[in-house]
């Protein structure tokens, strides 16, 4: 590409990306995947670094981030952030307006409403139409400065092109993290098994904090802004002052409204008492300000509040509904939380069905009974929880819950520290949340770099038990017939406390009717959601009469499931309906139900059910049945993943002993071993004292290494890996010797070089003499400081003393 047609597709791929910037933040919705969307992103980066004169300041490449702040520098607002009076009540709202009458003599005003948002309020100062400056609150005279932060919030405008903007202006918003991005954060952060964010508001705080601004630009922030400041902007009030910033591009939420009495301020209120709950962000109530801004001066302030503002705030909501049932979930690092499944309720504006009980002390606490009716409050949190016990409607039978003593994953006992809450599962080695963890780790990037296998189809994997331990992955090349039709996702699944297999209502629906597709079905349960199941079924049954779709074949199949429910008196589970009850209306005449019952309890997906029953099944029964399945492996997928597999096994030493995982054996320290004992024997054999002299090596190391090397499933594991060809000792180089300049001298590189690539530098330094250390210890005689050097290296090499030179220093010193 020459250096017209890159700024061609540059000036393309920018306006395509803001695009799509603009939709997703501004108007919620989204066209194309983050995968697609990422890889736009990363084609103008790779555009620009090869072109750097068309690197425009704007660019959507410079929302990445990549800044570290050790320290945010507090700085003083020009204007104060002040801090509003509160009410709960209406007759407190009505004594507020009488005395703003009184205050205005009697004269007309009109209040502006606007939703109170939950999040974290910031001041944007712009000079010239560009971003310069963003300030959190802080104590309302003086915040931080997090702008590096805030550039990559992709809704708020680096650089304005409007007509007529001010020289300098200020705007105020809320920045908050949109609840859809808040729960796939949390749903990664359980799967990788780490503690839950409490909320959205304090998310986003937290995250608007990072020293990192490239993780920021990752958690997708979003913000809202409500106010203009500045001299000469040249509007007299408040509904003026949004018009202007909304025509300048700014993201103004459009749940505004002026009013001319203080009736219409409270009817305000309650439109937006349910409807509040349909916003991506939490609001716990309403604002209302004095319109004009020359009536506010007359009004002007007590000692805390502004006499022109007051805020209405709504009333927590809590419900009471009943425990169907607990199950447990299994995190990566073994950590058991139980999860309440509950009647559907109305909550906050969404219907609730789960709860998380964090561990057994809470449910001790609660002091829960099978089938008690519970109380739920949402409140702040995302997650609902639990907060007491309705003991007056608790049935005679009822029985006190009794925490499981076995992982649910994998039946091995639970263990539980005395210092610790939460159970765990010890059986690292074949529980699967935690085998996932370590085959993830296994094919990294970094690691064996096999980037066709991606957590879905590691999971559908070890599911299914096709792979336990990263050796089992190469043993795959001879199971390629067995993988096709392997169910790629166990979405639609969920496993009762006691390992029986359920399915979602929607999917089972789907399979046992014909005709109906499964988005007509969706969007049905969707609206009713809150029916009890069997009321649910009666009318989805209405609904086919309705839609007139093969109704004497599909409701007689829903009659079935209806019937097998309320004979078997299996657990509830809301939303979900036991597998062995679906597959016995297919299946019940070729095979006994307990049969299917057991498979069901033992395998966790429709295809291994029916791989154990290993029945002779119809084209067309087979197809019925595939319809409880998800996406499957086909044979592109199968072909990737084995051509992938293949050429990790050309990975050097250093990458394969980094995959092995070994407990505080980073990638640098990996290829220090690898280096400095050519081989996974000769690090086996090697003595405490052998590895201590090791530089960067410590005791914490040493014991790792012990560790793993004395469990004979590691060993078994390098020995099949072995077999499979991996490369478990270092490739002779030939060693070219250039002098002997850098004799007895240890150095490290740091930052971007201009002469030398990462493994260039390295050989440089060993043909003449030198050791090349990977990491800032004390022990180094200075550091080649290159552009863009890490500043935590560069601060931990000045508190060390260690010397900095440059490339031509360096340079220098080798050719003297």
């Amino acid at each position: 590409m020459n250096h017209q047609e890159a700024a061609a597709r540059i000036s393309q791929l920018s306006k395509e990306i803001d695009r799509h910037n603009q939709l997703y933040y501004m108007e919620d919705q989204a066209e194309i995947s983050d995968f697609e969307f990422d890889k736009l992103l990363e084609e103008l980066i790779s555009l620009e670094t090869q072109f750097p004169d068309l690197l425009n300041p704007d660019s959507p490449s410079q929302r990445v981030g990549g800044t570290i702040t050790k320290e945010f520098e507090t700085v003083a607002h020009e204007y104060r952030m002040l801090s509003l009076g509160n009410t709960y009540s209406k007759e407190e709202l009505i004594a507020f307006d009488e005395r703003v009458q009184k205050g205005l003599g009697g004269n007309a005003y009109e209040y502006f409403c606007e939703m109170k948002f939950d999040g974290v309020a910031i001041s944007l100062i712009y000079e010239n139409g560009r971003l310069v400056r963003a300030v959190t609150r802080g104590d309302g005279t003086r915040g931080d400065d997090v702008t590096a932060n805030v550039r990559t919030i992709r809704n708020i405008p680096l650089h304005l092109n409007a007509p007529g903007i001010p020289e300098k202006f200020e705007v105020r918003g809320e920045i908050f993290l949109p609840h859809k991005e808040f729960e796939k954060i949390n749903a990664e952060r359980e799967e990788r098994g780490e503690a839950l964010l409490a909320n959205p508001r304090n998310a986003a705080s937290g995250t608007l904090k990072m020293q990192d601004s490239s993780v920021v630009a990752k958690r997708r922030l979003n913000c809202y802004f409500y106010q203009l400041l500045g001299e000469n902007i040249g509007v007299d009030s408040h509904d003026q002052a949004i018009s202007l910033i909304e025509k300048w591009g700014f993201n103004v939420s459009p749940t505004y409204r002026k009013t001319s009495t203080i009736e219409d301020v409270l009817a305000y209120i309650e439109d937006w008492r349910e409807k509040r709950f349909s916003l991506p962000l939490d609001t716990d109530g309403v604002v209302l300000k004095i319109n004009d801004y020359e009536q506010r001066e007359e009004l002007g302030f007590t000692a805390k509040n502004p006499r022109w503002a007051i805020a209405y705030k709504y009333k927590a909501e809590s419900a009471e509904t009943e425990l169907l049932s607990i199950t447990y979930q299994v995190g990566r690092t073994g950590a058991i939380t139980p999860v309440a499944n509950l009647a559907p309720v109305s909550l906050a504006g969404t219907t609730v069905k789960r709860a998380s009980l964090h561990n057994a002390n809470e449910i001790e606490r609660l002091g829960l009974y099978s089938g008690d009716f519970v109380y739920v409050e949402k409140g702040g949190e995302i997650i609902p929880k639990i907060t007491g016990v309705d003991f007056s409607r608790r049935k005679p039978e009822a029985k006190p819950i009794e925490y499981i003593s076995e992982c649910p994953e994998c039946g091995t006992p639970l263990e539980r520290k005395e210092s610790e809450a939460k159970h765990f599962c010890p059986n690292s080695a074949n529980c699967a949340p935690q085998v996932l963890g370590r085959i993830e780790h296994f094919v990294h990037k970094r690691a064996m770099d096999i980037d066709s296998m991606g957590t879905e189809r590691i999971r559908a994997l070890i599911d299914q038990e096709f792979i336990r331990n990263p050796a089992d992955i190469y043993v795959l090349e001879s199971k390629q017939n067995e993988l096709l039709g392997l169910e790629m996702s166990q979405d639609q699944y969920e496993l009762e406390g006691n390992g029986l297999l359920y399915v979602t209502l929607e999917k089972a629906l789907f399979a046992l009717t014909e005709q109906i597709s499964f988005k007509q079905i969706q969007d049905w349960l969707i609206e009713n959601t809150e029916l009890p199941l069997f009321e649910k079924l009666r009318a989805f049954q209405d609904q086919i009469r309705k839609w007139k779709k093969k109704v004497p074949s599909n409701t007689g199949m829903v009659d079935y499931l209806i019937a097998n429910l309320k004979s078997h008196d299996l657990p509830k589970l809301e939303d979900y309906v036991p597998v062995a009850v679906v597959l016995e209306i297919f299946l019940g005449r070729r095979v006994d139900f307990e049969q299917i019952l057991e498979a069901s309890k033992q395998h966790g997906t429709v295809h291994r059910i029916l791989l154990e029953l290993n029945l002779d099944l119809s084209q067309e029964l087979v197809e019925r049945i595939k319809k409880l399945k998800a996406n499957t492996f086909q044979e592109g997928v199968i072909k990737n993943m084995m051509e992938g597999i293949s050429a990790s096994k050309k990975q050097p030493f250093e990458k394969v002993l980094f995959a092995l995982g070994i407990r505080n054996i980073g990638e640098n320290t990996a290829a220090l071993l690898a280096e400095h004992f050519g081989s996974i024997e000769k690090l086996k054999e090697a003595t405490s004292e052998q590895l201590i002299e090791i530089n960067g090596v410590g005791e914490t190391l040493v014991n790792s290494l012990q560790e793993f090397f004395a469990q004979p499933e590691n060993l078994e594991i390098i020995s099949r890996l072995k077999g499979h060809g991996l490369h478990f000792e270092m490739e002779e180089k030939e060693s070219v010797s250039l002098g002997n300049t850098l004799e007895g001298k240890k150095i490290l590189a740091s930052g971007k070089l201009e002469n030398f690539k990462r493994d260039e530098i390295v050989d440089f330094v060993k043909s003449h003499g030198g050791q090349y250390i990977s990491s800032v210890s004390k022990s180094l005689d200075f550091i080649i400081e290159g552009a863009e050097m890490g500043p935590s290296k560069k601060e931990k090499a000045q508190k060390l003393g260690i010397p900095l030179i440059s490339e031509e220093e360096f340079l220098k010193m080798v050719q003297e």
